[in-house]
């Protein structure tokens, strides 16, 4: 017969089981939902990893590599920061390379980047020094010169004519004489648009063998021809068409010889006619046939297409700089990136400018302050060009690029005019 001690231990011994089993059911009941919950957090990126400094005049190039990890969340802009004696100099962009400006000439700055995300700036990346020197340049000497060639065609309305080009160097200079008709056929000159027979000019030119980064851009036009292509035919980007404020259609406008406030494109618009052909080019008054935009036939001789892109060096500008068209390096200071088509950083207006004539019939792109330079949105500067390896520099050098979107061509320098 059981006492009233071991009856109590019965109950105790059974009301854990009770428990035990409770537990069971509960713990069986959690992990059969089969649901596990990960939670990921987004990081700053990794340290982005340093490249070359190429020190320029008052400023300094900084190239660089993206980080390995983005921290999981896409780069949205790098940061190029350059200190000396305690004082930091910075610049932006969205890609290497990075030029930092306002820069003391003589002064050794040690330059470092970070890459930013949307949770934050990441480490500095190591270190590199660079010193800034008024007069930094690169020898062009080497290239192409002498070059010289000459091609007979047709020039619709001008008959057949012969294109004549020589490029030669001295100790100091480069030195063009031709006759600035192009080595390709041409559109129907006089035709819509263009009411001008194509003739033969008298170039005469030279630029600098060592060109120098200016302290500021310098203009370009007028008396001064921002660049030429290597058959002579000059690049002039802008046109002589301006349109008033009051005007409400294209008759109101003055497309040859203009001083009215509202500058007109010969590109990019369908508003206005100049008359362009395939290499985006048509006929000043004087018989001057010349490039608006991007020289077709010149890359096609080159072989350069969509599918087997290269970077091509069309002309020279006048400060001396190397002119290339569409195709450039995706990475500016590594040759074994690869071949993109280079774009301009200048977007368009959403709001027309107060004063201007009305969208309804000019749409926001057919005047030239309708765009506006948005450092980063492309691959170039304000003057169109950047530095970076070249197959003519492999050891870098500024450059200008002919793009197929505005502003086609720089419609300023970078350089000083020697």
């Amino acid at each position: 017969m059981r006492t009233d001690t071991a009856i109590a231990a019965g109950w105790r011994i059974g009301l854990g089981v009770v428990a035990l089993g409770l537990a069971g059911c509960g713990g069986g009941t959690s992990g059969s939902s089969g649901t596990t919950v990960v939670t990921t957090t987004n990081t700053v990126p990794g340290a982005p990893t340093i490249g070359a400094a190429t020190a320029g005049n008052a400023s300094a190039t900084i190239a660089f590599t993206a980080p390995s990890s983005n921290g999981g969340a896409t780069i949205t802009g790098y940061t190029a920061s350059c200190t000396a004696a305690g004082s930091t100099v910075t610049g932006t962009g969205s890609a290497s390379p990075i030029t930092v400006s306002g820069l003391t000439n003589g002064t050794s700055y040690s330059c470092t980047v970070t890459a930013t995300n949307s949770v934050g700036t990441s480490p500095a990346s190591a270190a590199v020094s660079v010193t800034p020197v008024a007069g930094t340049s690169v020898s062009t000497a080497s290239v192409l010169c002498p070059y010289s060639g000459s091609y007979t065609g047709s020039y619709s309305a001008a008959g057949t004519l012969t294109a004549t080009w020589a490029w030669s160097c001295s100790a100091t200079r480069r030195s063009l004489t031709g006759n600035g008709l192009p080595n390709h056929a041409v559109g129907t000159f006089p035709g819509v648009g263009n009411p001008n027979t194509i003739s033969t000019q008298n170039i005469s030119t030279s630029m600098t063998l060592t060109p120098v980064k200016a302290a500021a851009n310098v203009a370009a036009g007028g008396a001064t021809t921002i660049a030429y292509a290597l058959n002579s035919v000059k690049f002039d980007p802008g046109t002589a068409g301006t349109c008033p404020g009051s005007a409400t259609s294209a008759s109101n406008c003055n497309l040859a010889n203009g001083s009215d406030v509202w500058r007109i494109e010969a590109l990019g618009q369908s508003t206005f006619d100049f008359g362009v052909d395939s290499n985006n080019a048509h006929v000043q008054p004087n018989g001057a046939y010349h490039y608006h935009g991007m020289p077709e036939a010149l890359l096609t001789a080159a072989g350069a297409t969509a599918t087997n892109k290269k970077m091509v060096l069309v002309g020279w500008a006048a400060d001396g700089y190397p002119v290339y068209a569409r195709y450039c390096y995706s990475v500016a200071n590594d040759a074994g990136s690869a071949l993109q088509t280079c774009t301009g950083s200048y977007t368009l207006d959403t709001t027309a400018d107060s004063g201007r004539p009305a969208t309804s019939w000019v749409p926001l792109g057919a005047f030239t302050s309708d765009w506006n330079y948005s450092a980063g949105a492309g691959d170039l500067d304000d003057c169109n060009g950047r530095t970076g390896v070249t197959p003519e520099f492999p050891g870098g050098i500024y450059y200008y690029m002919v793009t197929d979107t505005y502003p086609y061509f720089g419609r300023c320098l970078k350089g000083t005019i020697q």
